[in-house]
């Protein structure tokens, strides 16, 4: 069912058009009727010529009312702009367009009412005059009267034009967020609350958390005009019974779902419609809220908001800043980042304001031609000017800023923050920027060597000590770093290797041919000069992963550390160093420091008697 908005100067006829239009009187408070104006929303709804249900939300026109304008308006997705006949264009008529184009509502009708009190025509030029250059420049326009009925079948014929295709719009599989605009209690029913349903599916059952009190909360009862259903779609009115009795839920409140995708906030990143407000306070009007907030401006197209309270917003959402006191028009914003990083850096909001104008590169306003004729009442409207406060965001873009921003994000992220899921898919459900990941990963091995340069006796790097070293989330993403990068991993540890003399990898074959038939006796120095392996030829192995350095000029293979722990275990309970060196099949010359080795890493104790054990 399509949402209609109204929208006009007081008295001008608006919730007399509703009823008029579905038979049922918005004005739902005796106080309302008496003063003869709305003073609060109303919601009624009507069959079309054509088949379509559509709702109508009557808002009051009060200056003082603004406020409760906002509300009613900032969920629907079209407008009935209502001017009377016989007063014209006023001071609300220019507050609630600028509200309404700010908003970016571009579907709906102009009405001139009252026309048994005078003619139409000069009103309904002066309001044209004033939508031209606004999102509401296109709209069709219907002279009626609430009292003859004049005009009000070609009314209710081109509502059908206005409301045709909002249904296909809606997306059923969104997350849902209900901004909602009435809260009361019903006897032997609890808390009912409305809203606007304007995407996103509600089901019996389903579970919402109140964004301004975290309250998980049941869905006990659905209706849609008054009918019980099971199943409520886009775009919609809704009535929804939370479970729980007297349940804390208020106007202006967002009910969110699924609860776990949604992250409110409280600092977000905006650029503007239009001009920038000159005051830092302001209320942000965002879904059915008014929420103080405060304005960093980020150059001359964009700020950043910090609101009062968390409020759920998403990019792409219109939100309203507008003086407390009620003076000025309101000033339109687009979200464009709700995971804002801290500016710490001299001219860094200059430069994020200037990122943030490019991805939301604003479109340009199409002057009306000179001497154009206005189109007669209940006209098609023309093709719609390209708009100057139509910010072009691209979801695509705004993630791949996002990732190159946080460098790693998880799936989740994305999707609490309204953007699709892009990057390179890494452990842990992942995503990398693909610009940082290559960067990373021709990083590891200066790390890796930097790493073995500085201790001897290592290896390698571990995978946790690379991960930190490289400031990427986990143990298990450094060792895809590391495979990308093409070394080798060994228990965890990446094995330094860095290119040797051919001369030197010649010594190595010679003496690891030994070391293979006796991995535990360490060649002698004779053997080791005559392999042409002096003592920084050494170092350079030893650094490169390929030997392992027990005491100067004593060397073994890498690995012989966990064989000898492994031969070691075959002792019931403690050893000296020369049962030991039995053990292995080696000299005192080996044992000694392979056995210091392994105290230094844990694997054994020494006693105070002298003999070890394994630990």
């Amino acid at each position: 069912m399509p949402v209609i908005v109204t929208a006009g100067h007081v008295d001008h006829g608006k919730s007399t058009l509703v009823k008029a239009l579905t038979g049922r009187d918005p004005d739902r408070w005796a106080q309302e009727r008496a003063r003869g104006m709305s003073i609060g929303l109303g919601f009624v709804w009507t069959r079309l010529p054509g088949g379509a249900e559509v709702s109508f939300v009557d808002v009051p026109g009060h200056r003082r009312l603004v406020s409760t304008m906002l509300t009613g308006a900032a969920p629907a997705p079209a407008v009935l702009f209502v001017v009377a006949a016989d007063e014209g264009w006023s001071a609300q008529s220019a507050e609630h367009l600028a509200a309404l184009d700010a908003l970016g509502i571009a579907r709906g009708a102009l009405v001139v009412t009252k026309s048994d009190r005078a003619d139409p025509r000069p009103a309904a030029a002066e309001a044209r005059r004033e939508l031209a250059g606004t999102s509401l420049s296109h709209l069709p326009h219907f002279a009626v009267s609430a009292v003859t009925g004049a005009g009000m079948p070609e009314l209710r014929a081109g509502l059908d034009a206005v409301v045709a295709g909002q249904d296909e719009a809606a997306d059923d599989n969104a997350d849902v967020r209900l901004w909602v605009d009435r809260s009361f209690t019903v006897a032997g029913a609890g808390t009912v609350v409305t809203a606007t349903l304007a995407a996103g599916s509600l089901r019996l059952g389903d579970r919402l958390r109140c964004a301004r009190t975290g309250a998980l909360l049941r869905v006990r009862g659905l209706q849609v005009c008054e009918r019980p259903v099971a199943v409520a779609r886009p775009v919609r009115r809704v009535a929804v019974n939370l479970a729980g009795g007297r349940v804390d839920v208020r106007r202006g409140d967002a009910l969110l779902a699924p609860p776990e995708v949604w992250r409110p906030v409280e600092e977000f990143d905006v650029v503007w419609c239009g001009g920038a407000p000159r005051a830092s306070s302001l209320t942000l009007h965002v879904g059915t809220a008014g929420v103080p907030v405060r304005v960093r401006p980020l150059g001359p197209g964009a700020a950043r908001l910090r609101t009062a309270s968390e409020v759920p917003v998403r990019p792409g959402d219109r939100v309203l800043l507008r003086d407390p006191g009620g003076t000025g028009p309101p000033v339109g914003a687009v979200v464009v980042d709700v995971r804002p990083q801290e500016l710490t850096r001299r001219g860094a909001g200059a430069r994020r304001g200037a990122e943030l104008a490019a991805l939301a590169g604003l479109a340009t306003t199409v002057p009306p031609q000179p001497g154009a004729v206005p189109p007669q009442p209940g006209a098609a409207p023309p093709p719609a000017p390209a708009h100057r406060h139509a910010p072009r965001l691209d979801p695509a873009q705004l993630a791949a800023d996002l990732l190159r921003r946080e460098k790693f994000l998880a799936a989740e992220a994305f999707r609490s923050a309204g953007l699709p899921v892009t990057g390179r898919p890494v452990a842990g459900g992942r995503y990398a920027d693909p610009a940082t990941w290559e960067s990373l990963a021709g990083q590891v091995p200066r790390e890796v060597a930097d790493w073995c340069a500085a201790r001897p006796l290592a290896p390698g790097i571990p995978l946790p000590v690379l991960a930190d070293r490289l400031a990427v989330p986990s143990a298990e993403v450094a060792r895809e770093l590391v495979r990308a990068a093409g070394l080798p991993v060994e228990d965890g540890v990446v094995v330094g290797r860095l290119a040797l003399p051919e001369s030197v990898e010649r010594g190595l074959a010679a003496i690891a041919k030994s070391l293979r038939r006796n991995p535990f006796r360490a060649p002698e120095s004779h053997h080791l000069a005559r392999a042409g392996l002096g003592a920084a030829e050494l170092a350079r192995a030893v650094r490169a992963g390929r030997l392992l350095l027990l005491a100067p000029g004593v060397v073994l293979l890498p690995g012989a550390d966990r064989l000898a722990a492994e031969v070691l275990r075959g002792f019931a309970g403690s050893f000296t160093v020369s049962q030991a060196r039995q053990a292995w099949d080696t000299t005192r010359r080996t044992a000694v420091p392979l056995l210091e080795l392994l105290d230094q890493a844990g694997v054994t104790r020494r006693r105070p008697d002298g003999a070890r054990e394994l630990t």
